[in-house]
């Protein structure tokens, strides 16, 4: 058995209560076709204008769908044809597509249309959508309805980024016009009407989501006629009642991985892979704490990278030189500030009048941020800082920098986040824009020039040029102080070696194209 602490015990205690350890083995599952998956958060917006992520994308994954789809991250993010029969770039700023026949939406809704596309993507696209999807679709002019089954994606320039940015992922979610109409215009967890290989059959909140395979689905057939997420936050948890046969896969806990190979789990595959999940910390550029630029270079000069790499993801991933994945063309070669230096870090406190200074740091209630948080408060106590540590729950976390939740966004120090990264770069620089300020940009930093070169590198085409442009932004992150750049998050799961799982970029399953072995 596996070490773990007492959230963990508790989480499992209760989970052991609720029966969610006492279900079948794979042997009994797989007589029924069920797949078993722990999820580490509920849904709380499926629309895709307006949904978080995690759960909330894996759910439209399965019971929604996109003109193409990505492959598993470990077969090099492939595009594959998914809703679309025919899909091709014509010319610098057109893309012609042809739905495949036989889609149909439930509740009544009829065909899945080419109107249906063109109201998914323009819908994001619209700026009174107030969606922070819609730089996936920025450069969108329209999309031309020719017929039933087919239509043209008109973009106002070239737009380097869509095809791994646009289509694929949330904004390329295609939703039902006519039912999303009759709900309102926008929905949160009922789904106005549903065409995909699954269908959502029951929620319950912080429990599970139960999907059947919809028997109007054309396209190809999933190998499971039925899949249940179980909704556990804490990794360890999570391993516990994977070995207690509650799961076929589940994502672990980085440090699980040096006893997971020492002590291999029985009928169990250990995935170890690098993720396009970025970590940085966050600093408040406007807090009035943090409004002196020395003060947030103080921060900078008191944070011990090597520390947290070595104690919180035991040295499986280097740190990162920003958001842009380690490894590829784009990645910027060096920090500014690469190594702390707590007598600069007084100095500079010193010069603004800032000795003594407490802050508070926000994370999300997971025990590798938590670790991180506290080695944090360890390298700035070494300069002096005191640091704080204020632990939130996903659903209170994710809203910390919402304005429309009110004015709450302005007064956060510090925030340590994680977003699931995307292939191209602009995916990952888009939410640190001035337009996302309030919405995701947590830090409220504000540079034109960043934006300016956000929009060059759009539709430069030239891989050495876009290089050159994105390591120019991270440049302007690092000096802006407002961003502390951690690493990128080594992927860590495990899963019965009767299943084949499929997982992509982001590290969110896709269990559509989960295959038995």
């Amino acid at each position: 058995m596996t070490q773990f602490d007492r959230r963990a015990f508790l989480q499992l205690s209760g989970f052991l209560g609720a029966g969610l350890v006492t279900v079948p083995g794979w042997a009994e599952a797989q007589e029924t076709g069920l797949l078993r998956i722990r999820s580490s958060d509920d849904i709380q917006k499926l629309d895709p204008a307006f949904l978080i992520g995690n759960m909330e994308e894996v759910t439209n994954r399965c019971v929604l769908g996109a003109l193409v789809r990505l492959s598993d991250m470990r077969a090099g993010n492939t595009l594959m044809n998914w809703m679309a029969e025919k899909i091709e770039q014509t010319s610098p700023t057109e893309i012609a597509f042809t739905l495949i026949p036989g889609m149909k939406w439930t509740n009544g809704f009829g065909d899945v249309t080419a109107e249906d596309v063109k109201f998914s993507f323009e819908r994001i696209a619209n700026p009174k959508t107030e969606s922070a999807w819609k730089y996936q679709f920025e450069k969108l002019k329209e999309v031309e309805v020719k017929d039933a089954r087919s239509g043209i994606i008109r973009l106002t320039e070239p737009f380097a980024p869509i095809w791994y940015v646009g289509l694929p992922y949330y904004g390329g979610t295609v939703i039902c016009k006519a039912g999303t109409e009759k709900a309102g215009g926008t929905y949160t967890t009922e789904i106005p009407a549903q065409f995909g290989p699954f269908l959502l059959e029951k929620w319950e909140p912080k429990q599970k989501l139960t999907f059947v395979a919809n028997p109007d689905w054309p396209g190809p057939k999933p190998d499971f006629s039925a899949i249940e997420f179980s909704i556990v936050e804490d990794d360890q948890a999570a391993q516990l009642a994977y070995e207690a046969k509650a799961f076929d896969y589940t994502r672990v806990a980085v440090s699980a991985v040096k006893g997971l190979k020492e002590k291999p789990l029985a009928d169990t595959t250990l995935i170890t892979a690098q993720s396009t999940r970025y970590v940085w910390l966050t600093i408040n550029v406007e807090n009035p704490k943090l409004k002196d630029p020395r003060v947030r270079q103080a921060l900078q000069y008191a944070f011990d990278g090597d520390q947290v790499i070595a104690g919180a993801y035991d040295g499986l991933v280097p740190r990162s030189t920003g958001v842009v994945q380690p490894g590829t063309a784009f990645t910027r070669t060096a920090n500014k500030i690469a190594a702390p230096d707590y007598e600069k870090a007084k100095a500079l406190l010193a010069e603004a009048g800032a000795e003594g200074l407490t802050l508070q740091i926000a994370v999300l209630n997971e025990s590798t941020h938590v670790a991180i948080a506290q080695i944090i408060q360890a390298s700035f106590a070494e300069a002096g800082i005191t640091l704080e540590i204020a632990q939130f729950d996903e659903g209170a976390y994710w809203v910390l920098g919402d304005k429309t939740q009110g004015e709450g966004y302005k007064s956060l120090e510090l925030v340590l986040i994680a977003f699931a990264g995307g292939i191209d770069p602009s995916e990952n620089l888009v939410w640190f824009r001035p337009d996302q300020i309030g919405v995701w940009n947590w830090s409220l930093w504000n540079s034109a020039e960043f934006e300016e070169l956000y929009q060059k590198a759009l539709t430069e085409a030239d891989t050495a040029k876009r290089r050159e442009t994105y390591n120019r932004m991270e440049d302007l992150m690092e000096e802006g102080g407002g961003f502390i750049f951690i690493c990128h998050e080594p992927f860590v799961a495990i899963h019965s070696t009767k299943i084949k799982p499929d997982i992509k970029a982001d590290g969110h399953p896709d269990p559509v194209m989960y295959r038995k072995v």
